[in-house]
């Protein structure tokens, strides 16, 4: 049985003031672990400031037994990620889990997206992950043993109208775990992704009908298993919600070789065959997937 235990471990949670990041981080020190709880307390567009929501997330575990500290700084900056890592440092001396949960929104449709909204949304999502997980990474590399998990969404999947800035952040984070998956293998470091869909902060107004057929506590299950000592699982990316869980697969099909100078006209007559997903594979590197050409083309890469 996974050892779901994380008595002695030290987990750091951003955005983690409410919703989903509170959840993990609250069900985290039940469990034994010590967490970094942090948050800015901006508003849903990333503006302003409050100590207001770590403090008091803080306080929660705090009164349950279990041990906590707060971080107020900004996810969207190299600095703001340093001290992030180092609050976790100073206070218990190291960090075991990483959860990249900090976000905003600024939707918009395409045409009427400003260049300040793309900045903004990228800053917190995919450079604020960037930021807070470089310092983390070192201190699990150093140490042999780390968690990471990635938040995208159906938005960075799949696509979604309005979100071409926030889609964009999230599909970011896929490659970039994809990378930390690769990296950290033979440091005992893991990294994998969650989709969550439940009801928050940021979609107020879109879900109040089942709002609580989509509490932030209904996901909060796998991302403690991913982030756990026994799960060794990797390079993967899930969905959650509503007490449903499944894995989402990035796989290649197996596609039609040309013989010879491949043509538009015979692409379009070998469409059906290119673009079937039947047979397909699941590469877990860009080296892995150039084998599968590698391997057609007679080139031995070993």
């Amino acid at each position: 049985m996974t050892d779901l235990d994380f008595a002695g471990q030290v987990a750091i949670v951003t955005g983690a003031g409410g919703g989903l990041g509170r959840s993990y981080a609250l069900e985290l020190a039940r469990r034994g672990a010590r967490v970094v709880v942090n948050d800015l307390g901006g508003a849903l567009d990333g503006t302003g400031g409050s100590q207001a929501a770590a403090d008091g997330v803080v306080a929660q575990i705090r009164e349950a037994g279990g041990e906590a500290v707060a971080s107020h700084h900004s996810v969207s900056t190299a600095e703001g990620g340093e001290a992030i890592v180092q609050c976790a440092l100073d206070a218990f001396g190291t960090v075991d889990v990483l959860i990249n949960n900090a976000g905003i929104l600024r939707d918009r449709s395409f045409p009427k997206l400003t260049g300040d909204d793309l900045e903004a949304v990228l800053k917190v999502h995919l450079y604020g992950a960037f930021h807070v997980t470089q310092p983390a990474f070192r201190v699990m590399k150093e140490r042999r043993y780390g968690r990471l998990l990635f938040t995208s969404s159906a938005a960075g999947l799949f696509g979604n109208f309005g979100q071409a800035n926030y889609a964009a952040a999230k599909a970011g984070l896929v490659g970039l775990s994809g990378v930390l998956a690769v990296e950290g293998a033979k440091y005992g470091i893991t990294s994998n992704v969650i989709s969550p869909i439940a009801a928050s902060r940021l979609t107020e107004g879109l879900m109040d009908e089942v709002t609580d057929k989509l509490r932030p506590d209904l996901v909060t299950p796998l991302v403690v298993f991913l982030v756990s000592p026994g799960c060794t699982i990797t390079h993967e990316v899930y969905t959650a919600g509503g007490g449903r869980f499944a894995r989402v697969l990035l796989g290649v099909g197996p596609g039609w070789f040309a013989e010879g100078e491949p043509t538009a006209e015979e692409v379009a007559d070998q469409i059906d065959r290119i673009r079937s997903a039947s047979n397909y594979t699941e590469p877990l590197s860009a080296v892995q997937e150039a084998g599968l050409l590698a391997e057609h083309l007679g080139i031995d890469g070993s």
